[in-house]
């Protein structure tokens, strides 16, 4: 007989219970919500801990003020209002005063403007700020079906900052080491965007740029050639899932039924708001980010020089309806709830630093300050 057997059972389940009661090791206390018929083991499970955090950082701030859409319009206010120029010169106060704090806390106006010379559009920033309330002009009219009246505001993906914490770009590293591994499609690596997980880390790319059919089965036992999916497309649309539960902080259960994830007359109907939510932010990226590549700077893109991207965390920030569903339009339906003037500059003509006028005409002459 072995001796040492007992011993090392003994230390084995020794080790094994002071995981589970020792110091530092916390079980937090989870609700459970349950989503679809007994049995067909829909239920979501939520870490109380980490939904009083994700509560506290999803606040809706309220307006500065409360503006008066009545007086002057912007336009004849200000030289070189292209978008907001029907708002009244209250209104257009409130919301830069509003927007500066959603975006430039710090920097204060001076993060899009040249103190000098308010109208110029020789900062960069300005020029993209112009086009990103254009974005959520859009969202807030063309895309009901995913943000409902709800909408969204700058607030919505900014947060206080300038860039917004939840965006992707492409990326290659890291570098793979050659021979054999040169091409290994984005796999092995821990895919950011994907939880984390060895899942493709470009999946981004194929979903929410481009327009690739997400696709995992077939309906079919045996294989009748009509789903081309392989083993490659089954794991980079699982990629794409697991970016939008860690997204949306839920399961796999908020949008498809257990006993037949494929089948859309049994899913829920989240599963018919998450499918506009993709054509959405596919259609924001190419139509309004991927636009913008020639007025970046290269620090403000991605390690492979491509422009920041929009997915579904951008927006949602953990939570599945962002900052809980609280609607902000009220304070600002004419800023972003009704869309302006769409027209879209030549970016490949911006020159940073010297562009005073992109777009539009600067011919208005200021009566105020």
């Amino acid at each position: 007989m072995k001796l040492w057997l007992p011993f090392a059972a003994s230390a084995g389940a020794l080790l094994a219970v002071a995981s589970f009661v020792g110091a530092g090791w916390d079980a937090p206390p989870v609700a459970t919500e349950q989503l679809g018929f007994r049995g067909t083991g829909m239920y979501h499970h939520r870490d109380v801990e980490t939904e009083a955090a994700l509560k506290a950082a999803n606040v809706a701030p309220p307006a500065p003020w409360e503006a008066d859409p009545s007086g002057d319009k912007a336009s004849a206010l200000y030289q070189n209002v292209q978008v907001l120029g029907n708002l009244s010169g209250d209104q257009f106060n409130q919301f830069m005063a509003s927007i500066t704090e959603w975006v430039a806390p710090e920097a204060g106006c001076n993060y899009c403007h040249n103190p000098d010379n308010m109208a110029s559009d020789e900062i960069y920033q300005k020029v993209v700020a112009r086009r990103m309330i254009q974005m959520t002009q859009s969202i807030n009219v063309d895309w009901k079906p995913h943000v409902a009246e709800t909408g969204v505001t700058c607030y919505t993906c900014h947060r206080g900052k300038g860039v917004p914490a939840q965006v992707w770009s492409t990326t290659l590293d890291p570098k793979p080491a050659g021979n054999m591994t040169s091409n290994r499609s984005g796999q092995n690596v821990v895919a950011v965007n994907a939880g984390k997980t060895s899942l493709p880390q470009n999946a981004l790319s194929d979903y929410l740029l481009g327009d690739k059919p997400i696709r995992v089965h077939s309906t079919t036992a045996l294989p009748t050639g009509k789903n081309p999916a392989g083993t490659k497309e089954t794991e980079e649309t699982w990629a794409l899932m697991v970016h939008m539960s860690e997204s949306l902080g839920v399961n796999c259960t908020t949008c498809h039924n257990t006993r037949a994830f494929n089948d859309w007359d049994q899913s829920p109907p989240q599963r018919v708001t998450a499918w506009h939510g993709i054509k959405m932010a596919r259609h924001l990226n190419v139509n309004y980010m991927e636009g913008l590549s020639p007025v970046f700077p290269a620090n403000r893109k991605g390690p492979e020089g491509d422009v920041l991207k929009i997915g579904c965390a951008t927006c949602h920030n953990g939570v599945q309806k962002p900052l809980y569903g609280v609607s902000m339009l009220k304070d600002y339906i004419d800023a972003v709830a009704v869309k302006g003037p769409s027209d879209v500059p030549n970016f490949s003509t911006y020159i940073p630093g010297k562009t005073e006028v992109l777009g539009g005409s600067a011919a208005t002459p200021v009566t105020q300050p």
